[in-house]
């Protein structure tokens, strides 16, 4: 392809051309050659049943989609749900009000373009590529019949060169004048950026395959960068090596963002009958590993990383679109029917906003029966992303708990390595991050974990690129044990030599933990917890007392210094220099529950152990 780049108009002229990606061959992609050929050559014949069935899912979606067509003007519609309702009803009204919502998009962006300006698409590093290109592509998919030659190509020159320009970030270019990016996320599969990048290539090229314009890269050129270049020479890979276990390295907030990668899984699968998402065990790992970061009243996951959405860690409708997209892409694993039960037991038992309808449309399983969820076991651990979640049961008043010990790789992760989180009917002990506007706090002070502080009073900071590990993990009846090597998230700082925790959990409410710290002379070691509930202190114990449980909190042996606690919704406060050549071991604690209000944070020396009892 040409490093150079036109915006100029061209003469079209479709060419039949051979199948990318291996078309034809055994278990691989068959591109349909007649429009519409995304999702719909696999998946028509259900959808339509589910309309005539009058399904709730396909009721609530059509009353949308005619809500949208009659002026409703729903948050964040897009314009291919109208377009769908056109090819699954064949009424003409539903292509007629989405070809011209895309094409006054369209009009927008090139008089954008035509006064020197970026377009819209290309803000934020083209995070929204792949919701704007896939919005095009579906709609030109969908009403093939309905929109004009003219149209057709406008929309096309457009969204090839906003595509063009993702994958080529240093040559970018609008309107024939340079316009370099960062590239930001291009080769990083780990990164939710990358899943928008994939869907606006992946759409464009199955929207188009078979056809080619003079100037323009074809549709079979995408399906290529997408199938061979990007899925197989990148992600599959870095899933194989990196996400063992399943999950995000990007935490739980950024990291469901992987909910439109699973999207995209299903829509390929409806298009050419390959099913990608078989291509590495990340997808139906995923599935069993946000169960059990989901806290057993189903209302509230684990808030690890940024939280930018909602900094409170609540049950969204993209929560529910995670779980319920891998369900549909493995309906015949028995994971999918327990899913089933998640699904109608959690806070979001149907999708809330308009904008989501058309996935509980879409990954309905009306046909399978649901089996409840306790059959599933109550530990799971994913190493390529160093969580670890353990519960005493499935039921809405176990104990759960979380360990993090794993790979600090991702901007959107936290400086968290070694923190606890531990849920009671509500969080006894949780990262200082719900209690945060911003969901952004990634400092050592508002996590679960022994702080490391050098002489001059400043925080020793876990250092990016580095990959603490679980190095042992036991269950035995009534029990489990998990040690962990925290020293590597430090990258070789000399002042913190050993840093190390231990936990013992005895079911269903005792929680015993060992640190271990060993430092530089004065340097100071700070033992966390952060918890939503004021503590009353009396001597070496602190109670939580909240609205079902109460959590007590003791040391053995009791600490050097009383425990002292900061106040609601603050950072850590200080405790005496204890910086030691010779490794200690640390106090125990015990804990219930309560419901969030404040944040409260607790210091204290490190080296004793704590005991916690709910």
């Amino acid at each position: 392809m040409s490093t150079q780049r036109l915006w100029i108009t061209v003469v079209a002229t479709a060419v039949t051309m051979a199948a990318a990606c291996g078309g034809g061959e055994p278990g691989g992609p068959t591109f349909p050659e007649e429009h519409p050929r995304i999702y719909l050559p696999g998946e028509r014949d259900r959808l339509v049943g589910l309309l005539a069935a009058e399904h709730p899912a396909a009721v609530r979606f059509k009353a949308a989609v005619d809500g949208q067509v009659d002026g409703a003007d729903h948050y964040a519609f897009e314009a291919w749900m109208v377009a769908l309702m056109g090819q699954l009803t064949g009424e003409p009204q539903y292509c007629a009000f989405a070809v011209a919502d895309v094409d006054a998009k369209v009009a927008a962006e090139e008089a954008r373009i035509a006064d020197g300006d970026l377009p819209a698409i290309a803000g934020d590093s083209y995070l929204e590529v792949g919701p704007r290109v896939g919005d095009l592509a579906l709609t030109y998919d969908f009403c093939a019949d309905v929109v004009t030659g003219t149209q057709r190509l406008r929309w096309l020159i457009y969204a090839d060169q906003a595509v063009w320009n993702v994958w080529h970030p240093m040559e970018a270019s609008w309107g024939g004048q340079p316009a370099p990016w960062t590239g930001w996320s291009v080769d990083n599969p780990s990164n939710n950026y990358y899943y928008s990048f994939l869907r606006a290539t992946m759409l464009l090229g199955l929207a188009t395959h078979g056809e080619a314009y003079e100037g323009l890269a074809s549709g079979d050129d995408w399906l290529t960068m997408f199938r061979d270049t990007k899925l197989a020479g990148q992600l599959v890979p870095t899933f194989a090596a990196d996400l063992v276990g399943g999950g995000s390295r990007e935490g739980t907030g950024y990291g469901v963002a992987m909910h439109r990668l699973f999207e995209l899984y299903a829509l390929w699968q409806g298009s050419t009958g390959e099913a990608i998402a078989d291509l590495t065990p990340h997808a139906r790992a995923s599935l069993l590993q946000f169960m059990h970061a989901t806290v057993p009243t189903l209302d509230r996951y684990a808030p690890t990383g940024d939280q930018s959405r909602d900094s409170t860690a609540m049950m969204f409708d993209y929560q529910r679109n995670y779980v319920a997209s891998l369900a549909a892409l493995h309906p015949a694993d028995p994971l999918a029917a327990r899913a089933q039960s998640y699904l109608a037991a959690c806070s979001v038992p149907e999708m809330g906003q308009r904008f989501m309808l058309v996935y509980d449309f879409f990954f309905a399983l009306p046909d399978l029966t649901p089996t409840p969820l306790d059959g599933l076991a109550t530990a799971n651990y994913a190493p390529g992303v160093g969580e670890l979640f353990v519960r005493s049961g499935w039921d809405e008043d176990a104990t759960w708990w979380n360990l993090i010990a794993g790979p600090y790789t991702e901007s959107h992760a936290h400086r968290d390595q070694g923190s606890l989180m531990l849920f009671k009917g509500e969080w006894l002990a949780v990262d200082a991050v719900i209690g945060s506007r911003s969901g952004l706090r990634q400092e050592e002070e508002a996590h679960n974990l022994v702080r490391f502080v050098d002489g001059d009073g400043a925080t020793i900071r876990q250092r990016f690129g580095t990959a603490s590990s679980l190095t042992a993990l036991a269950r035995g009846d009534g029990w489990t044990y998990a040690g962990a090597d925290l020293t590597p998230a430090y990258g070789g700082d000399s002042e913190v030599r050993r840093s190390e925790r231990e936990v013992i959990y005895v079911e269903p409410d005792v929680l015993i933990v060992f640190d271990r710290a060993d430092s530089e002379p004065g340097t100071t070691a700070v033992w966390h917890l952060s918890s939503p509930l004021a503590p009353s202190i009396a001597g070496d114990r602190a109670t939580f007392a909240g609205a079902a449980h109460a959590a007590s909190i003791g040391w053995r042996p009791p600490p050097p210094a009383p425990p002292r606690w900061s106040g609601p919704r603050s950072t850590a406060t200080t405790s005496a220099a204890t910086g030691s050549t010779s490794p200690r071991r640390a106090p125990s604690a015990a804990a219930s529950s309560t419901s969030c209000r404040s944040t409260t944070r607790w210091c204290r020396r490190c080296r004793p152990a704590i005991t916690a009892r709910w």
